[in-house]
């Protein structure tokens, strides 16, 4: 458990970091502190005296406490070029992400640099605590994943203190639009077109849409979902909608397919799936009720990962470039941090997005196929 000292101390850091208290801007009085920490003022001065001592903040006799300069020490550690690169995803182990990272580290390790790797859980919290290591600890670069993309953002702040720092950094998957930074990802909208329109090519009218809204590959693909109905002129029904976010992700797709599964009229006959790791879960609901996979039921996953090929009933899905995608963001990271230090000049930096084909296998067909062959 930290101590009350600790608490004041790191919380005056994290406003420095995050640019709140700016170069040579007075920090509140000790006397305000303790009315917003609720401490004492021996505790507010330990707080402060320390990160006087670390060259966090400095004192003026009889003017105050103010926020020291720390961007000339900053640019001066990364002009060292220490070849450090921080890769922030919101998860390392799990589904694809290892293959994006190992793509990643890959191009970065054949060009000399070290990676450091954090996952955030999707957690803004964490996600504050990894851009604070990244300011502080002298890294030339980072990828970062961010989290809850479709989401307000508390941490904007730190981003644009990266910016006024000169550390570069790219987004991968998705970005914050306010920010608009250098990025690499896949086209979301057009592989959820491509997922709904293969259903409806095949018949399908009652068409369920699960997608994760607070990131913005989920907004994303909802709009491809809405926009192959209205170019194929097929009605949406608003119930066949399904948007879940990050901590619901275990429960609440699962629950609104049973409900729907249950209603008297217009059941589904194809599952858009946000994911493959979403419609492995959802191909459990439909074996517990004994529903034959593509013959009741036509599903379709997203990022043609492992699972789309390991399940029973192999998956049609749409394909994520995974490793290809974290060469391009190793790449895009050295061209931005040679660009700064002056190498390339004259080389024009893009963002990369990748475009999308679909993957066909047996988890969908056409409509009425078996009825007809019964006939």
């Amino acid at each position: 458990m930290q101590t009350k000292y600790a608490i004041v101390k790191q919380a005056i850091k994290s406003k420095i970091l995050d640019g709140t208290y700016e170069p040579h801007a007075k920090i509140p009085s000790e006397s305000v502190m303790m009315k917003q920490f609720d401490v004492s003022r021996h505790t507010v001065r330990l707080a402060i005296g320390e990160l006087v001592n670390e060259g966090w903040l400095y004192r003026e006799q009889g003017a105050g406490t103010f926020c020291a300069d720390r961007s000339k020490h900053q640019l001066q550690q990364n002009g060292m070029q220490n070849k450090n690169i921080a890769i922030v995803t919101t998860y390392i182990s799990d589904y694809i992400f290892p293959s994006i990272i190992r793509g990643a580290e890959a191009f970065l390790s054949e060009h000399g640099y070290n990676v450091s790797l954090f996952n955030t859980d999707n957690n803004h919290e964490k996600e504050r605590e990894y851009l604070e290591r990244i300011i502080t600890t002298g890294f030339d670069g980072a990828i970062i994943e961010p989290t809850k993309s479709a989401s307000a953002n508390p941490n904007i702040n730190y981003y644009l203190n990266l910016e006024r720092l000169q550390i570069p950094y790219i987004m991968i998957n998705a970005y914050y639009d306010a920010l608009e930074p250098f990025r690499v990802l896949v086209d979301d909208e057009r592989g959820a077109f491509l997922q709904t329109e293969h259903l409806i090519q095949q018949g399908h009218r009652d068409i369920v849409g699960f997608f994760k809204t607070d990131d913005m590959q989920g907004t994303l693909r909802m709009k491809g979902y809405l926009k192959a109905h209205r170019e194929n002129k097929v009605p949406i029904n608003p119930k066949h909608i399904v948007t879940y976010k990050t901590e619901e992700k275990q429960h609440k797709p699962i629950h609104e397919l049973e409900v729907l599964l249950d209603q008297a009229d217009a059941k589904p006959t194809g599952l858009v799936c946000y994911n493959d790791e979403l419609a492995i879960k959802l191909l459990d609901v439909l074996r517990a009720r004994d529903m034959k996979v593509p013959q009741d039921m036509s599903i379709i996953g997203f990022d043609n990962s492992n699972l789309a090929e390991l399940s029973e009933v192999k998956l049609t899905s749409v394909e994520h470039p995974k490793a290809e995608l974290g060469r391009a963001a190793g790449k895009l990271i050295i061209d931005l941090i040679e660009s700064k230090h002056g190498k390339g000049s004259g080389k024009t930096i893009d963002s990369v997005v990748f475009p999308t084909e679909l993957v066909t296998r047996h988890s969908t067909q056409t409509i009425g196929v078996n009825r007809l062959e019964k006939i």
